[in-house]
């Protein structure tokens, strides 16, 4: 399947469109999530590299056209004057890992309209769903209050490519390691990972089954112990590793029940067996809601391992973001649907200590001590800023989110941090309403309550 024709078929019949009228002028095009979903303080961009990557290699062959002339029943004829259309524009956006707000821009595309219009779908994708994941997981990360994180959601991601963008996602945010053996190993990253109930059943007896599988691998080993009864299954793999003398560095895995409870004596069985030093591994639908909630009961548990719930972003399964007009031919556009509404103009982000952001004109003059988040990462179509190493990317983002008010780093019911408007951009976006209602709306519209989106 070509990666130029994964793309909403609205998109060529525009651009088509765009073509004949000779409307090939720079147009600019912003990308952001018009509000923060429910329990989200804030959120972390994401994707942004795969964007990139996808833009540096955009091209409409012979074959891509005869797809979309069979998709439109046209005859392929029609559809020539994509052929031959590449990426050629420029790109400014957040860095991947960074922290970001409700209308900010995650990233500004501009180039010929016809170009820029056409890549929207997949941009769309590709910072969407890795922006909701990253956020999920730094989420879990806080829910952790220090305690390792690690990656288990590869099985029920939705396809095998989210899977290792989760899976690359948890790694920036702070996860400790991956069950995903190709993501660890792209990104030398620790895989980690126990055994199933499948392999206990295939022996006569728990007992028998951890000592098979200590015998195989050497080191540190991880046991699951609740196939059948969970406190049985501990005292069998307290036994094993003292007759072995495996127990430093080695875990035992709870992954059904009540977690809490079973913690709490799993720990008890292990100490008065002179085991303090294993550690205890949690599974089994976590997130960072009922990691949150463990941490607070003070469950002696060392490493949670969360997987479908995180790796989906199931409270959360979407964003509400946009990919929108704001400049064409040098003039400031913007649309003024009800509920969103959008402002005009290329833009800028001014970072101010606490993500005390304030969204602005992107030539005009930084607030004091502020900094502006938008990069130029391509120019002509080609990267012109390598990604920064994933470590630098962990600090950084550690960093930010700590930064951040307490509030907005709740668990259950965050005060959403939100970004203010400069003066410059709020006279534009002004100055654009009334040109839009005077030329095209007639009358003046009545004015309704409600903020600029992005």
């Amino acid at each position: 399947m070509s990666e130029t024709t994964t793309t909403d078929l609205y998109e060529v019949t525009m651009a088509l469109s765009y073509l004949r009228e000779r409307m090939t002028q720079p147009a600019t095009f912003s990308c952001f999530i018009r509000q923060l979903p429910t329990d989200r303080g804030f959120l972390v961009c994401a994707g942004v590299e795969s964007a990139l990557s996808y833009l540096s290699r955009y091209r409409v062959g012979l074959d891509d056209a005869r797809a979309f002339a069979e998709a439109l029943g046209r005859p392929v004829h029609d559809l020539m004057p994509l052929v031959g259309t590449r990426f050629t524009g420029t790109v400014r956006a957040v860095p991947e890992g960074r922290v970001v707000l409700a209308g900010e821009p995650l990233m500004e595309v501009t180039a010929p309209l016809p170009q820029a219009q056409l890549v929207e779908t997949c941009v769309l994708n590709y910072l969407n769903h890795q922006t909701m994941v990253a956020s999920k997981c730094v989420r879990c990360v806080l829910a952790a209050d220090g305690h390792a994180v690690v990656d288990f959601s590869l099985r029920r991601t939705h396809g095998t490519a989210a899977g290792l963008q989760a899976a690359r996602l948890a790694a920036l945010t702070g996860f400790a390691g991956t069950s995903n053996v190709a993501t660890a190993r792209a990104l030398n990253f620790p895989a980690v990972g126990t055994m199933a109930h499948s392999y206990v059943e295939a022996f006569e007896n728990e007992e028998a089954a951890f000592i098979a599988f200590a015998r195989c691998h050497p080191g540190p080993v991880t046991l699951l112990v609740d196939t059948y009864d969970t406190a049985s299954g501990v005292a069998a793999a307290a036994r094993v590793l003292r007759a072995l003398g495996r127990a430093d560095g080695s875990a035992v895995r709870l992954d059904s029940g009540d977690i809490k409870a079973l913690s709490f004596r799993t720990r008890a069985i292990l100490d008065a067996a002179g085991l303090p030093q294993v550690r205890i591994v949690a599974s089994g639908g976590l997130d960072e809601f009922a990691v949150h909630d463990l941490v607070a009961a003070g469950a002696p548990i060392d490493v949670y391992a969360v997987g479908t719930r995180v790796g989906v972003s199931a409270d959360t399964p979407y964003l509400d973001s946009a990919y929108k007009l704001v400049e064409y031919a040098g003039r400031p556009v913007m649309k003024l649907s009800s509920a969103k509404v959008t402002a005009p103009g290329r833009k800028q982000v001014f970072r101010r200590l606490g993500c005390a952001d304030v969204i602005g004109l992107a030539d005009e003059q930084p607030p004091p001590r502020s900094t502006p988040l938008l990069r130029t990462m391509m120019r002509g179509g080609a990267r012109c800023a390598s990604p920064l190493p994933l470590e630098e990317v962990r600090r950084q983002l550690a960093a930010e989110v700590a930064q951040l008010p307490a509030a907005a780093r709740q668990i259950r019911s965050p005060v959403p941090v939100r970004a203010t408007v400069s003066r410059p951009l709020a006279t534009l976006t002004g100055r654009v309403r009334r040109r839009i209602e005077q030329e095209v709306c007639g009358p003046p519209l009545v004015e309704r309550p409600g903020r600029v989106t992005g």
